[in-house]
């Protein structure tokens, strides 16, 4: 059992594109689902399916490449808040990555979401990892 089960994640992700696999298996969470969810839907992986098994589930991340050489679309994955230094910020103290080419994500008390969702909902949250 790991103590960080999101820099685990992020871990497995970059380890993959690191090795050029097509995808990389995750164990299940809510909020590790939350997390792949949003990297979908920014454009960072194909794709990500919950595969349902005994003893439990795994989700399985599909990496995403570009080009003849498979660039990484990943540049840069990392882990903000951690176990031992949580981050919190308010609404209006969202850091921008990169001048908004790369994404924040946050957990709300609205549930996980990126760093411009979480501006225009108006709420604040602990920032989980930095994607770009």
């Amino acid at each position: 059992m790991t103590t960080d089960p999101i820099a685990d994640m992020l871990t497995r992700i970059r380890n993959g594109l690191m090795a050029d696999h097509d995808s990389v298996e995750i164990p299940h969470s809510r909020i590790r689902e939350e997390l792949s969810r949003i990297l979908k839907e920014q454009g960072y992986v194909s794709g990500y399916s919950v595969v349902e098994g005994e003893p439990s589930s795994t989700i399985k991340v599909i990496l995403k490449y570009e080009g003849s050489n498979r660039d990484p679309i990943i540049q840069r994955l990392r882990r903000i808040s951690k176990p031992g230094r949580r981050v919190y910020v308010g609404s209006n103290e969202i850091p921008s990555v990169l001048g908004g080419l790369g994404i924040t994500v946050l957990s709300t008390s609205s549930g996980v979401m990126t760093g411009s969702e979480a501006r225009k909902a108006g709420v604040g949250g602990e920032i989980l990892c930095e994607v770009y």
